[in-house]
């Protein structure tokens, strides 16, 4: 029996081709996206999910509570103290772990090279599952002097993992007077997990003197990240209780302290945060060292398109499979006065469906392979074919089959098996309902195919203005340049000796990295703002016009000592009217300056945040780390040699880097162009999906207008009123689609695009745009079909019975 079944299904299908290769197109693409959208996923949710004492490792976090009692902010970070103070006074606590990186000078040969360097306790590889190749785990960071590295960055520096021993040339790129120091390989890393936050190449000890572990004020640096290893079936609020208990007890006074110098009045709670649930996690993000934090938006996003291609293309094979049951009456007819039930019709056609199904699945996994390079490029993963075959995926892809085939099949095998023999042996057999379901589909799809389209037309739209958007200062031909520590007098000599070239337009220094601090203006409201350290030449540099007052000058000597300037944003924060002349009190530095100028507000970070106060300062005591060349343009090459020739020879022993500023720029909105070339393919498979059912029906439906075009003929019918008459039912269920598209695509972008402090506007032009392609795609795809009908000689038509 089931041996007919199949025979009598894989013929059904073969007879058919056209509608066949529609269905297992249709459904191989929407299980390939299902596949795809599956590993990203399992790679998601299964990231740090290796370590061995998993659930028990913790983040040490930090939440700030206002003093009406709301919670006001949460930190993943902290400083030195937390993680022993809180190992000595908490049992529940077996080891604890801090992890920062930062970037080192290393030196191989005569060759310099900046690398990224992680700190970490002794106990960073006994606690994290990252096993070691050679050395020791429980010892490998225990001397001060000794470096572990990964596999890679062992053949990089020696050309072999069998390193044991060797000596790694290395200096400390914060201390301005620190010198290249060996340190001994004690061990080389395997290669971490794709599905990792904790990625490194080079470890080397937390070295931390007394003084810095026992002085208070460290409480309040938050600049590392802190792991502990909690004891199987601890109270994690009885933790997080003794944890807040020890602070409260030895930061007491340093608690009183900055309360009276920062004027701080929000206090502090720690609290701990499951090791694996910090990838995903929104309020508190894998940052400080850790990589791969991923926004679980976009998984939903994927999700919801793989669903709806599938969807689709389920709805596709319905609609056909409804469509031609006309077709197959009289076979079905037949069978019932032979004696089949109406059981074994519902068997057969969902064995129909079924291998229908098992042939998408086999040509799915082809897509897969096809598809896994552009997929990861799009998505920044390293997923593998291989991934497919873990236990759990493997029992997730039988269920989709399943599904998938239950789902397509289900319905047209019951209306089909529920034909009167008598009815369809004398051809008097109608569709009940009007074609309800199968225009409600149609509609259905083309909601959907509306709604991607918006989507990819309104982040394209967002992407393109994140791009374009004016940042307030002219980034064209402006080289960032890193150098720790450059000092006034080196800064001045660099640009001496690089304005000796006549392409250098100008040359600014400025602080490295982000500088964040507070300070009191108006005799006691504090503001928080970003501190930056610059020279005269700056603000001209990067072409920021001094909209009131005046830049720093040297013809104000008092400028480097008691001036600064201030952007609109810092202005309207202390609600100035007047800001020349205002005082800008660092209380616990007691130092106070003065507003001479006002700068003009510029994106100085990308789009995705809004511009904040912003403090220019000259003082002394701050250090560069980083300065600006402004180049004619169409000297890179010449200007690039005498920038580096001139670094080379003022600063041997410095690696020498640069970036273009508006690439920089650029690079910033990787994610969102990513995403909008994921939403674009999404959107496309769709569009095809719908289109490749659109025009199995289209066909069908011409088929069985066929003699009724054939008399329009003959009365004088012309070709264009023919093809229109074909056309206009289709198109009418499209256009009905966009009053369901167009309100949830309304509602979904306007809350997608509040994520972003600088957005376009959900305007009409978005939405006819989006009609525009539907009916045009739409029409194309039904009108081909129409065509070719109405072009048909009427007396082929009328002849066939």
């Amino acid at each position: 029996m089931v041996r007919n079944y199949f025979k009598i299904a894989l013929r059904t299908l073969l007879l058919n081709k056209v509608y066949s290769f529609i269905n297992v197109t249709g459904l191989s693409i929407g299980l390939a996206a299902a596949m795809l959208i599956l590993l990203y996923t399992k790679d998601e949710v299964s990231f740090d999910q290796f370590h061995a004492h998993n659930p028990n490792i913790y983040r040490i976090t930090n939440k700030y509570i206002s003093p009406d009692g709301q919670h006001v902010g949460s930190m993943g970070n902290t400083g030195y103290v937390a993680g022993p103070a809180f190992a000595a006074g908490v049992p529940e606590i077996r080891a604890f772990v801090r992890f920062h990186g930062h970037r080192n000078d290393i030196k191989r040969g005569s060759e310099i090279k900046s690398e990224d360097i992680f700190r970490a306790d002794s106990a960073f590889f006994s606690v994290f599952s990252l096993p070691l190749l050679s050395g020791d785990p429980k010892t490998a960071l225990k001397e001060p002097r000794s470096v572990v590295l990964s596999e890679e960055m062992a053949e990089k520096q020696f050309g072999s993992r069998n390193v044991l021993g060797r000596t790694v040339l290395m200096k400390d790129s914060f201390d301005k007077d620190a010198r290249f120091e060996p340190y001994t390989v004690t061990g080389v890393a395997k290669k971490t997990p794709q599905n990792s936050s904790i990625k490194f190449d080079i470890v080397i000890p937390m070295v931390i003197g007394p003084s810095e572990v026992h002085r208070a004020t460290n409480w309040f640096n938050t600049f590392m990240n802190t792991f502990v290893l909690l004891a199987p079936g601890a109270n994690i609020a009885h933790v997080e209780r003794k944890m807040n208990l020890i602070y409260n007890a030895e930061a007491k006074e340093a608690i009183r302290e900055v309360a009276l110098k920062y004027g701080m009045k929000n206090k502090k709670v720690y609290t701990l945060q499951p090791f694996t649930d910090m990838h995903l996690s929104a309020e508190l993000p894998s940052d400080g060292g850790l990589v791969g934090h991923s926004n679980p938006l976009w998984s939903y996003i994927l999700t919801g398109i793989a669903l709806f291609i599938l969807a689709i293309a389920c709805i596709n094979f319905i609609n056909l499979t409804v469509a031609r049951s006309l077709k197959r009456a009289k076979e079905i007819g037949i069978r019932k006065v032979v004696g089949s039930g109406r059981r074994q019709l519902v068997v057969q056609f969902l064995g129909e469906s079924f291998l229908l199904c098992v042939i998408a699945f086999v040509l799915a996994l082809v897509l897969v392979e096809l598809a896994l390079p552009v997929f990861n490029d799009l998505s920044n993963k390293a997923l593998a074919l291989s991934y497919l075959f873990d236990t759990g995926l493997v029992l997730g892809y039988l269920a989709l089959l399943f599904v998938t085939g239950l789902l397509a099949g289900i319905y047209p095998a019951f209306v089909l098996s529920a034909y009167d023999p008598v009815k369809t042996l004398y051809h008097r057999l109608q569709l009940s309902g009007k074609g309800y379901l199968q225009t409600s589909l149609v509609v259905l799809q083309f909601t959907i195919a509306s709604f991607l389209i918006i989507g990819t037309l309104t982040i394209n739209s967002q992407f393109n203005y994140l791009i374009n958007k004016d940042l307030g200062y002219n980034d064209a031909h402006l080289i960032s340049i890193d150098k720790p520590n450059l000092t006034r007098e080196q800064a001045h000599v660099l640009t001496q000796e690089l304005q000796k070239d006549p392409n250098i337009l100008a040359v600014a220094p400025k602080n490295g990295g982000r500088w964040n601090t507070a300070a009191k203006v108006n005799q006691g409201k504090e503001i928080a703002f970003i501190y930056e350290t610059v020279d005269p030449e700056y603000l001209p540099a990067i072409q920021v016009p001094v909209v009131k007052g005046r830049n720093f000058s040297p013809a104000f000597p008092a400028d480097s000592t008691g001036s600064v300037l201030v952007n609109e944003a810092f202005v309207k924060q202390a609600g100035w009217k007047d800001p020349i002349g205002q005082i800008v009190d660092f209380s616990y530095e007691n130092f106070k300056c003065t507003v001479v100028g006002v700068v003009k507000d510029y994106h100085y970070t990308d789009l995705n945040e809004e511009i904040g106060p912003q403090l220019f300062t000259m003082r002394p005591g701050n250090s560069y780390g980083r300065f600006f060349v402004k180049i004619k343009p169409g000297s890179e090459t010449s200007s690039l040699r005498h920038i580096a020739d001139t670094y080379a020879r003022l600063f041997p022993l410095n690696p020498y880097t640069y970036r273009f500023m508006d690439d920089e720029n650029r690079k910033r909105y990787e994610s969102e162009a990513r995403w909008r070339q994921i939403m674009l393919f999404g959107t496309t498979l769709t569009i095809f999906i719908s289109c490749i059912g659109l025009f199995g029906l289209a066909t069908l439906s011409a088929e069985r207008r066929r003699k009724e075009v054939g008399i329009r003929k003959i009365m004088g019918a012309s070709v264009a009123s023919i093809t229109r008459l074909l056309t206009s039912d289709f198109l009418k269920l499209v256009a009905i689609s966009f009053l369901f598209a167009f309100p949830l695509a309304y509602y979904a972008m306007s809350k997608w695009l509040q994520n972003y402090p600088y957005r376009i506007g959900v305007d009409a032009s978005l939405f006819v745009e989006a009609a525009l392609i539907a009916v045009l795609v739409a029409f194309l795809t039904v009108s081909f079909q129409s065509v070719r009908t109405a072009v048909t000689n009427p007396a082929r038509s009328l002849r066939s019975e």
